[in-house]
């Protein structure tokens, strides 16, 4: 075959569908946009709806039960909810690595149970030749918990002037291109960067909050609008679906208190996705200045709908920082660090700690409803951008064929020829899931498979233009996709055989890859005693 093509695979944290500025949103991504020009973005392209599960799904081509990701990196006890990578799924990196590949990551990995001590789910464990990043899910932007350098703590780096997470991420991402190209020119590469950005806490440069200034005043209403405008001109939506309701747990932009504030936590998290924008550009020029952009398959997408979450949600500080390890009771220089969503604080440095809430996600997710965790599809759908000069003669055309995360290992290993195995290093790997998106580069492609999702009891079934979708406990609600995306018109009682039918194809998957009834997985972790943010249901 031709020479094999590097594999850039760009993951963001928490970000919404509409957030970046060729998705439609407010937020200055010209590196971004600069890729979908040049190539293709997805439409209806969906993640799982939750940090770990995503990560390992995208990893693996497996639905995360599978895996051993259920929920989060937490043991919730049975089979499929371990919270650590098993030994029945292999990496894109483990795939790769036979067919000659290097394989590099940088950023946060959060697929594994164990954050101190390396494991056989930790990354240099599971095929990856570098690693600089973070085992835990999130944290200081200034001082993360858990960096890591290989199998090796480094937190000490932390501590270096003018440390911040997602310029390292990005930093030492450009360094291993260059490195590669230096001394490994005659292998391609598969490198994984996984941004936290932007994830709470809402920490970033004060030159890039700036920028923002005033850019939001206008409201998360009047900006819903507008973003649905956008999307529809593009073409990236239909004009008929309707722009959802703006979530009945929150005021009118008019009637809200503390604007100000609002405002500015929402321009904090503009400029988290804005330095991430900035890094990606220089791993583009440095994929440019060492001749390697022409083959290389860019991939862009999110990990799962923006979140709704407030700071701190049903945890104490204590469980925050020495429990869960998602946060410093310090700064670096010894001050306190300040907790919560409180008015009188202005996020962004590093003694603050807060989140932007759940007004702002519902606008992040704009035309959608519901957020992360959720099945809805402002829980699950994406930004996906692809990006390869040689590979891909189309030039920013936008592809409405539905996919979701098992799809993009059957991608790389359809785009790298490379064959997906039965077995690696003498143990047995359950079957890809995924199924290629490389036939619909060169235009929309037909009918695929069924899709399937489950997080916390929330659970959906797409079967071409029909998504059958529970928001737990409530019953199944039916959607047709190609009239009514936004998920306004449940049609379940006007069509019951069809919900039957569904909800049987739905059951047999359930049980086919290991996923546990709800109300048994609570039980199990209440008498473990699992902190109740991370189980229990709003």
């Amino acid at each position: 075959m031709t020479k094999r093509p590097n594999i850039l695979l760009i993951l963001n944290d928490d970000m919404g569908y509409s957030d970046i500025g060729c998705y439609g949103g407010e937020v200055d991504t010209p590196h971004l946009d600069r890729l979908a020009a040049n190539g293709l973005r997805f439409s209806q392209f969906y993640n799982t709806a939750r940090c770990s599960p995503s990560r390992a799904s995208l990893l693996t081509g497996l639905h995360p039960h599978q895996t051993g990701i259920g929920i989060l990196t937490y043991d919730s006890g049975p089979e499929g909810y371990a919270g650590n990578l098993n030994q029945r799924c292999a990496t894109i990196a483990e795939v790769l690595r036979p067919a000659g590949y290097r394989n590099y990551l940088s950023g946060k990995w959060h697929v594994s149970s164990n954050l101190t001590q390396p494991t056989d789910s930790w990354p240099m464990q599971r095929g990856f030749d570098e690693f600089f990043g973070t085992i835990i899910g999130a944290g200081s932007f200034y001082d993360p918990n858990t960096l890591t350098r290989g199998n090796e703590n480094a937190e000490h780096e932390a501590r270096k002037p003018g440390f911040f997470y997602t310029d390292a991420i990005s930093d030492e991402a450009v360094r291993m291109v260059r490195e590669h190209k230096a001394t490994h020119a005659d292998r391609p590469f598969f490198q994984y960067v996984a941004y936290t950005a932007p994830h709470w806490p809402l920490h970033a440069h004060p030159e890039d909050i700036a920028k923002y200034k005033g850019r939001f005043d206008a409201g998360w209403d009047r900006l819903r609008e507008q973003r649905l405008e956008r999307l529809v001109g593009s073409g990236i939506l239909d004009a008929q679906w309707k722009l959802s309701g703006r979530d009945p747990r929150q005021p009118a932009w008019t009637e809200a208190e503390h604007k100000a504030w609002l405002a500015n936590c929402m321009e904090v998290y503009a400029a988290q996705i804005d330095r991430m924008d900035q890094g990606i550009g220089r791993i583009l020029a440095a994929l440019e200045e060492t001749g390697q952009l022409e083959d290389t398959l860019v991939i862009f997408l999110a990990d799962n709908g923006a979140c709704a979450e407030d700071i701190p949600e049903g945890v104490t500080i204590d469980e925050l920082v020495n429990k869960l390890m998602i946060a410093r009771s310090h700064t670096r220089d010894g001050a306190e660090v300040r907790f919560g969503n409180n008015p009188d604080i202005a996020p962004g440095p590093e003694d603050t700690y807060q989140s932007y809430g759940q007004a702002w996600a519902n606008l992040s997710n704009t035309p959608f409803r519901l957020y992360k965790h959720w099945i809805h599809e402002g829980g699950i759908s994406t930004p996906l951008i692809f990006h390869w000069p040689r590979g891909i003669a189309q030039r920013g055309e936008i592809r409405h064929t539905p996919g979701y995360l098992p799809d993009i290992m059957a991608t790389v290993c359809d785009v790298t020829g490379t064959a997906y195995p039965q077995a690696l290093d003498g143990r047995s790997i359950l079957p890809l899931e995924g199924h290629s998106l490389k036939p619909s580069f060169a235009a929309d492609a037909g009918d695929r498979p069924p899709m399937f999702w489950e997080h916390e009891g929330n659970a959906a079934v797409r079967i071409g233009r029909w998504k059958l979708v529970r928001e737990y406990p409530r019953d199944w609600e039916l959607y047709d996709m190609e009239a009514d995306r936004t998920e306004l018109n449940d049609l379940a009682a006007q069509h019951p055989q069809r919900v039957a039918d569904m909800q049987r194809q739905y059951e047999a998957w359930a049980q086919r890859c290991g996923v546990l009834p709800r109300d048994k997985i609570v039980a199990l972790m209440r008498s473990q005693g699992v902190t109740r943010a991370f189980w229990e249901d709003e």
